[in-house]
């Protein structure tokens, strides 16, 4: 036999480029199963969340998905010589952490432990109470709301959300939408005010703000929406108290703003401290599971207000810890801030059975989807930069003060004292308030800084420098007895041609445990003024508080007074301009000034009384000092006659309504519409008028502009029963418009 040396060479390479073949393809096949191995489908930003979440899930231990309902608190690391140590007392398990700090490396640090040094490696999240600036701080949200520009509010919550994502914050307990009508209450000074509308449009601004266009971009934060539900109605104004909410009062007042904020996009809801007609909103389950995440259909998760789940045992609602917890999670609470009962009870429960892993496996996927959403698997460390690229940039400076400016309220202008007048050379700057820094910050500034801010009296200097000398005296502190400074107060005023008084509260009498049973100045503040009237000079009061003040001894003695507000790092700029007349003031209230201590709760929307003119106070006058949407202007509006498309509809039918506005002075201003409908005759009574919707325009002198309110009848004239549930009814309605009252009808 033959053999051809040529063939047996072609085979052999025939068998090494098979035998080749074949170890290349198992090469492949056990590195396609390594790379299965080390980037499991969770790992794969290229899936979808839902996918990479039944991924996740599928792997995690009970231990594991509890850890992920767990939320604790860690600080910034001060200690340069801890940085190669464990990150003490922080669990690399947790599902995330209240971060106080803003150490960038310090919270990396912590990131890396959770990535690296535990099984899965899920990301932290990391929270932090944002409410008006992280360290470019704007005005508080009450004063936002007396701005009636939801724009604008986009605007600064997005520079916070910037500062924040920079900072390796990812989610903020931020907006507070608590309608509120007891001033009181310290934290009226954290909503946007009295009215459920607004409250309502406020936080779609704010939810816009924070979390973008899309949650997964950068700059982008989660929102979380406070307190669910009806915190603002605590008895007395006395934070964390029982709060008496009747059915229809949680549907046609406390509950609208939410729902407008869940239709927002809104990541994450906490629940309130307040026990609602005897069952805590921390453990109940109609508004947390009924109402939220079934009628409402919210996707993401809830959080407990701090230690709102250990308050279930003073509230009398469980006898342990454990009940606590159960009775909490049962109730539709997701995820435990601060006082560590889920970690030490829910296992146990799942084991008696009390708690089943269908709910588990709930709340973890709800926690899980926002990390994934908010890109913290590809992205979870904060980008290392100094701080003077992260935070307040001119430009940013800029929105904030035009907030200040809108937000400012002119209350009162006798005899045109405002602005002040180019005969005036001498301006006396007096009070406790004038060159105070901190206390414009407000309640939760975030990172603010006193040296941070533009004091009332160095924006008045800058404003007036070349045209009028400046002499400061102090006068008084905020409180107490000592008046010691009124003498000299007294003699810079005398030599004055005109004085601007700045008085207020400190920043820690408003906010959270800040309750007050007068909402009057203290008494020092109030002689101070009484002795600056015996000089016979005009009178500026400018006001910084973070709640409605008690006016009644102030008003008489006041030529004018300026609301304004907790307003921020640039207050001062924003006051001087007011002062000046560069700016012309356009804020109005968003919240009712009562006449005194005594008429509260006193706000526009309540029902009509069954004895209209009998009832009313005998000692003290019936009407508000100021009354909700009231402020004043430079120049003067005409508005013209409101027009309807018809004043008969169809219930399926629209209707436009107009009305023109004519700037008839001599300044350029914002004039804000606030359109009104009321219902005199209903099945279930209601309010007096209704806020149903606002706009603020600029309008040039001589100028005239047109407002168009669209009314969708279902959206606009409805009305909401104890059961949620809207009705329509064909009858007679009326539309209010700066005192223009027009009657319309729905008909069959």
């Amino acid at each position: 036999m033959n053999i051809d040396p040529n063939q047996i060479k072609l085979k052999t390479m025939k068998k090494r480029t098979i035998t080749a073949g074949i170890l290349l393809s198992l090469t492949i096949l056990t590195g396609s199963v390594m790379a299965q191995k080390q980037a499991p489908l969770y790992k794969n930003a290229k899936a979808p969340i839902t996918q990479r979440v039944e991924s996740l899930m599928k792997q995690m231990t009970l231990d594991e998905k509890i850890m992920q309902l767990t939320q604790g608190n860690a600080g910034q690391n001060d200690n340069q010589n801890n940085q190669g140590e464990k990150i003490k007392g922080v669990d690399p398990l947790i599902g995330s952490l209240i971060y106080t700090g803003t150490d960038v490396e310090y919270r990396n640090r912590i990131q890396k432990e959770a990535l690296e040094d535990t099984r899965l490696g899920i990301p932290v999240l990391f929270g932090y109470d944002v409410i008006h600036g992280f360290r470019t701080v704007y005005p508080i949200p009450l004063a936002q709301a007396c701005s009636w520009n939801p724009a604008l509010a986009t605007q600064s919550c997005n520079i916070a959300a910037r500062e924040s994502y920079l900072t390796g914050i990812n989610w903020t307990f931020a907006p507070m939408i608590d309608v509120a009508r007891d001033p009181r209450w310290g934290r009226v000074a954290e909503g946007y005010g009295e009215d459920p509308y607004t409250n309502a449009i406020f936080c779609r601004a704010a939810v816009k703000g924070f979390q973008g266009e899309n949650i997964s971009n950068p700059y982008s934060i989660a929102s979380c929406l406070k307190h669910f539900v009806g915190y603002g109605l605590s008895e007395g104004g006395r934070d964390y108290h029982y709060s008496d909410v009747s059915p229809q009062s949680l549907w046609e007042t406390y509950l609208p703003p939410y729902e407008a904020g869940v239709k927002a996009g809104a990541a994450t809801v906490m629940s309130a401290f307040n026990d609602i007609s005897g069952v805590p909103a921390s453990a109940n389950h109609y508004t947390l599971t009924e109402i939220l995440k079934q009628r409402w259909g919210f996707k993401g998760f809830v959080v407990s207000d701090w230690f709102s789940i250990q308050q279930l045992i003073a509230q009398g609602a469980a006898k342990d810890e454990k009940e606590a917890g159960y009775k909490a999670f049962y109730s539709g609470v997701d995820m435990d801030m601060g006082d560590n009962i889920f970690p030490e009870h829910l296992k146990k429960l799942v084991e008696e059975k009390k708690v089943p892993m269908s709910r588990i496996d709930d709340a973890v996927s709800r926690i899980l989807t926002l990390k994934f959403k908010l890109g913290l698997f590809e992205h979870p460390y904060a980008e290392m930069m100094p701080e003077s690229q992260r935070y307040l940039k001119e430009e940013d400076k800029t929105t904030v003060k035009q907030m200040a400016e809108e937000s400012m309220v002119l209350l009162k202008n006798a005899i045109q004292t405002l602005p002040v007048s180019n005969t005036v050379k001498n301006i006396a700057v007096i009070g406790p308030m004038a060159k105070d820094q901190g206390n414009l910050l407000g309640s939760w500034s975030g990172h603010g800084r006193a040296e941070d801010v533009l004091s009332f009296y160095n924006g008045i200097e800058h404003e007036f420098n070349g045209q009028a000398t400046l002499q400061y005296a102090q006068g008084c502190d905020f409180e107490g007895n000592d008046q010691s400074g009124f003498n000299q107060a007294t003699e810079v005023a005398t030599n004055s041609d005109l004085i601007v008084l700045c008085l207020g509260e400190r920043r820690e009498w408003s906010g959270e445990n800040a309750s007050r049973s007068s909402i009057a100045l203290p008494t020092v503040q109030q002689l101070l003024l009484e002795s600056l009237k015996k000089t016979g000079k005009p009178i500026v009061v400018v006001l910084s508080n973070g709640r409605p003040l008690d006016l009644s001894k102030i008003e008489p003695l006041a030529d004018a007074i300026i609301e304004a507000w907790q307003p921020g790092i640039q207050g001062g700029a924003a006051l001087a301009g007011i002062l000046s007349g560069r700016v012309n003031p356009s804020g109005r209230l968003a919240i009712t000034f009562p006449y005194c201590t005594g008429q509260i709760p006193i706000y526009y929307n309540m029902r009509q009384s069954a004895r209209p003119t009998q009832g009313l106070y005998q000692d003290v006058p019936t009407d508000p000092l100021y009354p909700f949407g009231y402020g004043l202007s430079y120049t003067t509006y005409h508005y013209g006659p409101v027009r309807f498309s018809s004043t008969k509809i169809k219930k399926n039918q629209k209707l436009i309504a107009e009305v023109e506005v004519t700037n008839t002075g001599s300044k350029i201003g914002k004039e804000t519409v606030l359109w009104y409908i009321s219902q005199p005759v209903c099945t279930i009574t209601r309010p007096i008028k209704e806020l149903k919707y606002f706009e603020k325009k600029e309008i040039q002198p001589g100028k005239t502009v047109t407002y168009r309110f669209e009314i969708n009848p279902m959206r606009d004239l409805s009305y909401i029963d104890s059961n949620g549930h809207k009705f329509l009814e064909e009858n007679e309605y009326f539309l209010l418009v700066n005192g223009q009252k027009l009657k319309f009808e729905i008909t069959k």
